[in-house]
């Protein structure tokens, strides 16, 4: 008896540590996300989870008093599409394809201008997907991202 209860215990404890871990990310990853919104770059992160749904948060790299707020579905055969609001209260749609679980591409409307994104790509990754400004590319200052005169 002693043995069954030891056992029931065990699983039940088991059991809610999973709960635990999967409420706090176990089933999700993040990434990095390089943007170019109306030749503004923008840098932040996506949370995507197993379900396919996420959430993205940016900032401005000219003004950093800018940020943004997002929402996105996704699916292997479909790519993804969500919705962007900023805090000086424009707003994009946009629409991207995966090229993996963990990494994929996008273009979108700003309303703004147009609007261009990686993720989970490094900048060097990152470069073919993007539509910079003309004249300008991405360069790494040492402690972040920034546009930069050819």
């Amino acid at each position: 008896m002693r043995k069954l209860l030891i056992t029931v215990l065990a699983a039940c404890t088991g059991l809610a540590g999973s709960a635990t871990l999967a409420g706090a990310g176990l089933f999700s990853a993040t990434g990095m996300v390089i943007a170019i919104l109306a030749d503004d770059l923008f840098v932040g992160e996506a949370e995507g989870h197993l379900s396919g749904a996420g959430t993205l948060a940016i900032k401005s790299q000219r003004n950093p008093a800018v940020s943004c707020l997002g929402q996105f579905t996704s699916s292997a055969e479909r790519g993804g599409s969500g919705q962007l609001r900023c805090s000086d209260g424009t707003a994009a749609t946009f629409h991207f394809k995966r090229l993996s679980v963990f990494r994929s591409y996008g273009v979108g409307s700003f309303s703004r201008g147009s609007m261009s994104f990686a993720y989970g790509l490094t900048a060097e990754e990152a470069g073919p997907y993007l539509i910079l400004p003309e004249g300008k590319k991405l360069a790494h200052n040492g402690t972040e991202l920034e546009l930069v005169d050819l």
